[in-house]
């Protein structure tokens, strides 16, 4: 068994159906695809005068977040509140664990609550995984960021992101750019990308922040900006984490701007019609310029309306195929 099959069972149902959400690393296209479809299905509900489906009704969605995030949680809240769940959010980091309680114990006292689902958001790689393994049989968890490791919605509001704007992935040249080694997001977008059929996947850092064997995702690694930059269809451009500033994998902030920073001049080596996007929070004049990040060709705030829909149609599948699999397991037990 490979690691790929390995992480299947625990992802999908019996059927191949979204039971949690933790990594895209194994997923097929076709689930990717079907994310995607819903989510599409999904934004129309964000227009209307009253903002509810009635998909979670009676259901408790649990965001647990271990680790601060304001654009990740409120819009996971959002969703879990448009599809009529109710919704209780943790600030964990700011209680139990911090006065010594292990993340089993957490586990415990939430099952308790009876919820229903987890979103859960951790500073250390697996987290997710770990709280998937250990959960009480049906109930979904949904990994909000974990780590160095993934950020499975944000990578899929991406892609749906690319999907709206330049509508398939098959003839495409998408650039991600700025600290790759540190980022969740590069790899969830770097397996999606690969998953969905994109041809040309390129990284652009300086080397200090390309992981070492980074081909072995399917992408072309660059440390030149202007080559890597040269007629991509899709710029994502990534935080510059400061807090890893102090490890002296780069000199300054403004050093990494004068090289890999984003200006008007560096995107005009891209197509003409390239759209730039940025997970957030944007750090303006360290890895782009004001000037991209609110220009025409700039999608980030569209990203955030996605990242609704995509999240409204994550909890929606995942309970779904929570809910399958337990009606699967009765029928074997008469």
């Amino acid at each position: 068994m490979t690691p790929t099959d390995a992480k299947r069972p625990l992802q999908l149902n019996d059927q191949g159906q979204l039971r949690h959400f933790l990594s895209l690393d194994g997923l097929p296209r076709e689930l990717l695809t079907e994310i995607l479809d819903t989510a599409d299905s999904f934004l129309e509900v964000g227009a209307r005068a009253v903002k509810k489906v009635p998909l979670l009704r009676g259901k408790t969605v649990c965001n647990v977040f271990f680790e601060n995030s304001t654009r990740t949680r409120t819009t996971f809240e959002l969703a879990a509140k448009r599809l009529s769940a109710d919704v209780i959010t943790l600030n964990v980091s700011t209680s139990s664990t911090s006065k010594g309680e292990t993340l089993t114990d957490t586990l415990r006292n939430l099952e308790a609550m009876a919820a229903d689902m987890f979103v859960v958001r951790h500073a250390d790689s697996g987290a997710a995984h770990f709280i998937a393994e250990h959960v009480c049989p049906h109930v979904a968890v949904i990994n909000g960021g974990d780590g160095r490791h993934a950020h499975p919605t944000q990578g899929m509001l991406d892609m749906l992101t690319i999907r709206r704007h330049k509508g398939n992935f098959e003839n495409l040249s998408v650039a991600i750019v700025g600290d790759i080694l540190h980022s969740r997001v590069a790899r969830s977008n770097m397996l999606a990308l690969k998953t969905l059929g994109c041809p040309d996947i390129r990284v652009i850092a300086p080397k200090s922040l390309l992981p070492v064997g980074v081909e072995q995702y399917g992408v072309r690694a660059y440390t030149d900006l202007a080559e890597g930059l040269k007629d991509v269809d899709v710029v994502i451009m990534l935080r510059l984490q400061r807090e890893r500033m102090q490890g002296g994998l780069l000199p300054s902030e403004g050093e990494f701007y004068r090289l890999y920073g984003l200006t008007e001049q560096r995107l005009a080596l891209a197509k003409p019609d390239a759209i730039v996007m940025h997970p957030g929070p944007i750090n303006r004049g360290v890895e782009i310029e004001s000037a991209v990040a609110d220009g025409a060709q700039s999608v980030i705030l569209n990203q955030v309306t996605y990242g609704i829909a995509i999240r409204m149609a994550v909890l929606s599948m995942a309970m779904s195929g929570q809910q399958t699999q337990r009606q699967l397991e009765q029928g074997d037990a008469q």
